[in-house]
């Protein structure tokens, strides 16, 4: 028993480190997506769109404008899958639980991983199920990891927007296939180890994560996981005790036992999930989402034509820049945590006269929502600028942006709406922002044609366009 009550406080950080690490190492992949397709065009995938072309001055080049499109197609694909599915996955997790969640999640991400270890050339058209299965698992990871804040309540947002943030940075793991596939480790064994990593996840399904949620607020007793002996209950972290805990009904403590703590006062009606979904909170949070999210997809699916454009068709340069801004998304995790800080800001000081601890929270997010749109505006006015070394500042505002977004996107619906209805709200949300995204392909269209090929539209000609190759 005394063995239990002191493996309690290494059981929470054991799994706060473990879902750090998930995050960071798998679940948003998808999204260093420019990296692997500079090794998908090494190896010849869609090669067969690649046209010999005529210039106005009579010189010959590879026009592979109709492969960039391909593989744009294929992003775009997987981005909307991530984010629409991610309402259909919500509803699992509020209905099944964890452990259900985390089992298709780790199914789809394995089917993916190994659809591309078993790809080539000839079928180049298995990236269209592989990237898609593999965002959609790692959207899982990401959204069953997420509770993991409620262990920690008076730092809960910044936890959320930590693991954001580690998911943004996971980006690098396929500069990583990159690299090694640049050093003669061949993309398919790459993708063979990502897949028997599965294994991992599947442990810490079963001995670290809850079979189905992790309650806010915390109640007395809680405990999931494996047993430990006879007992299921445990004491937590001292840094929950400040949520306002109570005591529960029935056996003390198990993560099947009610998960509203018990109180003398009543306590006020939880809002429907219709009425949180009609109200403006929701709605204009909504196209702050959406609008914010687009300019990123955009700029990832034209990052290597635009790369092409202002290096002239230097591979090295294109090379040198990918790497450059697949490093920089390493720094997600590094910045995500400073959105949550500002959202927990406040926790600790005493609340204004009649001022409740959600109007506390959304109080403080006021800043953080503020900022994240101002960096958005300096990214994208970097971003359209055609000047080759300013991508770099571009690049690390990007990824800061990104963290900022994502992260108190997370951390604004759990303070915003009732804990109940998380993760459909959140799967909603993205599912919504989704349908916005898929403008990013008659973008890339419109790039392609009106603006030939240039994603900046800077005016250039159409002989210095032809001039760039795949």
């Amino acid at each position: 028993m005394l063995g239990c009550l002191r493996g309690a406080r290494v059981r929470c950080w054991l799994t706060l480190t473990s879902g750090l690490v998930e995050c960071l190492c798998f679940a948003g992949a998808v999204f260093g997506w420019a990296s692997l397709m500079f090794v998908l065009k090494a190896e010849g995938y869609f090669s067969y769109l690649c046209v010999n072309a005529t210039g106005l001055n009579g010189t010959h080049y590879t026009d592979c404008s109709g492969q960039d499109e391909r593989f744009s197609l294929v992003f775009t694909i997987a981005s909307f899958m991530n984010n629409f599915l991610t309402l259909p996955n919500g509803f699992l997790f509020d209905h099944f639980g964890t452990m259900a969640a985390r089992l298709l999640g780790i199914s789809l991400y394995t089917t993916g991983t190994l659809l591309i270890a078993f790809s080539h050339a000839a079928t180049s058209v298995l990236l269209f199920p592989a990237l898609s299965f593999i965002a959609v698992g790692g959207i899982l990871l990401l959204v069953t990891n997420m509770q993991v804040g409620n262990l920690f309540g008076a730092h809960r947002s910044t936890i959320i927007t930590l693991y954001n943030g580690a998911f943004d940075s996971s980006s690098i793991i396929f500069l990583i296939v990159k690299v090694l596939s640049e050093g003669g480790i061949s993309l398919h064994y790459s993708f063979f180890f990502l897949s028997a990593c599965s294994v991992i996840h599947l442990m810490r399904t079963f001995i670290l994560m809850p079979k189905t949620h992790i309650p806010y607020p915390l109640p007395e007793g809680y405990t999931y996981g494996m047993n430990c002996g006879q007992t299921r209950a445990y004491a937590l972290d001292e840094a929950g005790k400040g949520e306002g805990r109570g005591s529960l009904h029935g056996d003390g403590g198990t993560e099947n036992a009610p998960i509203h703590p018990v109180s003398t006062e009543q306590a006020p009606p939880t809002a429907s999930f219709k009425s949180s979904v009609l109200s403006w909170f929701f709605l204009w949070h909504l196209v702050w989402l959406s609008v914010m999210q687009l300019r990123h997809y955009l700029f990832i699916s034209t990052l290597n034509p635009m790369l092409n454009r202002l290096t002239e068709g230097d591979p090295t340069l294109v090379s040198r820049y990918t790497n450059a801004f697949a490093i920089t998304q390493l720094c997600g995790v590094l910045c995500a945590p400073w959105n949550g800080l500002i959202m927990d800001r406040h926790k600790g000081k005493r609340r204004a006269p009649g001022e409740t601890e959600q109007e506390a929270d959304l109080r403080s997010a006021v800043l953080s929502l503020f900022l994240t749109a101002l960096q958005c505006l300096l990214f994208s006015l970097c971003a359209t600028t055609p000047i080759l070394p300013l991508q770099y500042l571009s690049f690390a505002l990007q990824v800061l942006n990104r963290s900022f977004l994502y992260g108190g996107n997370a951390a604004f619906i759990s303070i915003a709406f009732p804990a109940c209805h998380f993760g459909k709200l959140y799967g909603l949300m993205m599912a919504l922002s989704a349908v916005v995204s898929l403008l990013q392909y008659p973008c890339f269209s419109l790039v392609k044609g009106v603006f030939d090929g240039d994603p900046l539209y800077n005016g250039q000609s159409e002989e210095s366009s032809s001039q760039a190759t795949g």
